[in-house]
């Protein structure tokens, strides 16, 4: 596993390891907000040895530094394409998990002649996050957040975590993801509440396929984005399930690179 960087402006440079040959077909991951690439170090080792996969530390996450002001998905994309950049990456299935799907969605949107497919991994589907909110609804959501942050990211991370969850994996979840370096944690969130999921979807042609936790998702966002969007129910664990069944969730990845998805 190779561990490499990308320079951008702003004092940004992004982090990410490269494993698999250099002529393989490419699978680019982007972990979660207040995650960072370590989410799939178990993942990489599932998937085919002839899959070259880039996992990414997105901006002041994990390894990753940066001085700049703008956090919305578009920027966090950038990162991404610097990336795809360094390697000389000319085509690429891109994952996402929770926030990184959303990022997912504008890296296809930025590079559509280099995205063939976008995989989010349980994003997407969460009505009170993706599409577009309200400055009311904004204000709402963060509001805690600035408050109380570890406070605010339990209750988050009780909300994505289905009864018979194994406590100490919340306990390990906020614990880690209350880390996140501020103010960039904060301007994620932010960032992410205000994006316009549907004019970006609007604007991709490729397909998107999410893995939903099933006992999460709601009909509601099923009848909203069924028809536009690829929706796997899934039963594999927690929000995080990647982190929680990587064998498991490698076996979906290399699904949709190898064509068995969609």
């Amino acid at each position: 596993m190779d561990n490499n960087q990308a320079r951008r402006p702003d004092g940004t440079t992004i982090h990410y390891t490269a494993t698999g040959p250099a002529d393989g077909s490419v699978l680019t991951l982007v972990h979660g907000w207040g995650c960072d690439r370590a989410d799939f170090d178990n993942i990489i080792r599932h998937l085919p040895e002839d899959l070259r996969v880039l996992a990414v530390d997105l901006a002041e996450h994990g390894d990753s530094r940066s001085t700049r002001d703008t956090w919305t998905m578009e920027e966090f994309a950038r990162d991404v394409a610097a990336v795809l950049a360094a390697e000389s990456v000319d085509s690429t299935v891109v994952a996402g998990h929770s926030l990184g799907g959303a990022v997912a969605v504008e890296v296809a949107r930025l590079l559509p002649d280099t995205v063939t497919q976008v995989i989010a991994i349980d994003a997407l589907h969460y009505l009170g996050l993706f599409p577009a909110q309200s400055e009311n609804d904004v204000e709402a959501l963060v509001r805690p957040f600035r408050e109380d942050f570890a406070g605010a990211m339990r209750g988050m991370v009780e909300s994505g975590s289905p009864e018979g969850t194994d406590p100490s994996l919340v306990d390990a979840y906020t614990k880690k993801m209350s880390a996140v370096r501020q103010p960039a944690g904060l301007h994620a969130l932010e960032g992410l509440v205000r994006w316009d999921m549907d004019a970006a979807l609007r604007e991709v042609a490729q397909p998107v396929v999410v893995f939903a936790v099933r006992s999460i998702i709601t009909q509601e966002a099923i009848d909203r984005y069924g028809e536009r969007i690829r929706i796997e129910l899934v039963d594999l664990g927690s929000h995080h399930f990647h982190v929680e069944s990587p064998a498991e969730t490698a076996q979906l990845l290399a699904g949709v690179v190898s064509g068995d998805h969609g």
